[in-house]
């Protein structure tokens, strides 16, 4: 089975909204068994929450279901168990780089590779930002989804 961790700072924004978006890419396509998705933040201060309810509303808005989400930090065992780790932004990338030289991996890549820029977290913003990075993840879930199913 291929494996997909999303990675942001806290675990209750961009990476849970990345994690609804390809899941519900992949039970459209009927690879929801074949692919498995994850999220995780580089932080602890919101392990164990669900994600932000602003973060819920937006997937919700576009029939994605974020209720059964919990957040947890990522830890070093990750780039063992997952084919891609992938950072929303250049400071998360950075953390998944101290984890990575610690676990011996080669896992870690910005969702750069499949968005031409970094998502920007929307955490202290209002819901237009919410709306922005949905749509950003959106996309760049569709190239993701183009590059996995090429190898399955």
């Amino acid at each position: 089975m291929t494996s997909v961790l999303f990675v942001c700072l806290g675990n209750i924004c961009r990476s849970p909204l990345a994690e609804g978006i390809l899941r519900a890419k992949l039970a459209r396509v009927g690879l929801d068994t074949r692919i498995g998705v994850d999220s995780a933040g580089t932080g602890n201060w919101h392990v164990g929450k669900a994600p932000d309810p602003r973060s819920v509303a937006i997937a919700a808005q576009n029939g994605i279901d974020l209720a059964g989400l919990r957040a947890r930090q990522v830890n070093v065992d990750d780039f063992q168990k997952f084919d891609l780790v992938l950072a929303m932004d250049g400071d998360n990338l950075a953390d998944l780089e101290t984890l990575r030289t610690r676990s011996g991996a080669d896992r870690a890549a910005a969702l750069r590779r499949f968005l031409p820029e970094d998502v920007p977290d929307p955490y202290f913003g209002g819901p237009d930002g919410f709306q922005t990075v949905f749509d950003m993840l959106d996309a760049g879930c569709g190239r993701l989804l183009r590059t996995l199913t090429q190898d399955v």
